[in-house]
């Protein structure tokens, strides 16, 4: 038998735009070469504009998606985005224990691009509590960052990291999209402090599933064998470039064009 690409599990809530969410990490892990596997943790009512409405799915159910599909196929990475409940979080957070070879993405969704709320304060604690030991990587905007550091809505990005290091994750990429400034600085952390600084030209308008995007890409390097650094570097050049060629469906934000590289049908 031929060998198949490596699998990536993704945990997120499905966007019926296809923008964000769990649509958009299996575009991106399809387009980098991998299988896209995936456990739906929440529906939401959402369109370019912004999110209208999320109802989470029971843990059980989440447990039951997870565990059928990790029962037969090997899984190289996981990614996780919108989870959609402090139960789900525990629950996602077990099977996770019982795979701790591959490398976990954690994308900390926490609102959407418009500002509409997807995860309590309770449900911060537990993804601190619970899942951020669990992560290889953990890829906040600024915005979340000083959130999953509980700091001040100005603290300083560093320090910001480096609380998040202390709470069990090694590696900490802050993204700069929020920032002010012609370019966007994304930044990689870890114990010793910045380990690189990536300076990307800032693009026109607003997108919508660029975290969403950048994560998953990140997932399919590193389950594609990549050092965490170079997964890094790789998964940035792709995100910027999808965005660069993104599009603009409905009256909203663009959404990235994952198959940028990909031959166009005529």
């Amino acid at each position: 038998m031929p060998t198949h690409p490596p699998c990536v599990l993704s945990f997120a809530a499905s966007d019926p735009t296809g923008g964000a969410g769990l649509q958009a990490d299996l575009l991106t892990l399809a387009a980098l070469g991998c299988h896209p596997l995936s456990v739906v943790t929440a529906l939401t009512v959402q369109d370019t504009h912004g999110v209208q409405d999320v109802r989470p799915v029971a843990a059980a159910q989440v447990a039951a998606q997870a565990d059928c599909v990790l029962a037969d196929i090997a899984v190289a990475a996981f990614k996780l985005g919108v989870l959609g409940s402090e139960e789900n979080i525990a629950a996602i957070a077990e099977r996770l224990a019982r795979h701790p070879r591959a490398p976990v993405v954690l994308d900390p969704v926490l609102a959407s691009g418009r500002g509409d709320p997807l995860a309590s304060d309770s449900m911060l604690e537990a993804l601190r509590r619970r899942l951020l030991p669990r992560a290889t990587i953990v890829t906040p905007n600024s915005i979340e960052a000083r959130r999953l550091a509980g700091a001040s809505e100005h603290a300083p990005l560093e320090g910001c990291a480096r609380r998040i290091i202390d709470l069990g994750c090694p590696q900490v990429l802050i993204t700069g999209t929020h920032e002010a400034g012609d370019d966007v600085v994304n930044t990689l952390y870890d114990a010793r402090g910045v380990v690189e600084e990536h300076r990307w030209r800032r693009l026109p308008g607003s997108y919508h599933g660029s975290g969403c995007t950048l994560a998953s890409a990140i997932a399919a390097l590193l389950a594609r064998g990549r050092e965490l650094a170079q997964a890094v570097r790789e998964a940035e050049d792709y995100t910027w470039h999808a965005l660069a060629a993104g599009f603009k469906p409905g009256g909203g934000q663009f959404i990235p064009d994952r198959s940028f590289a990909s031959p166009k049908a005529e």
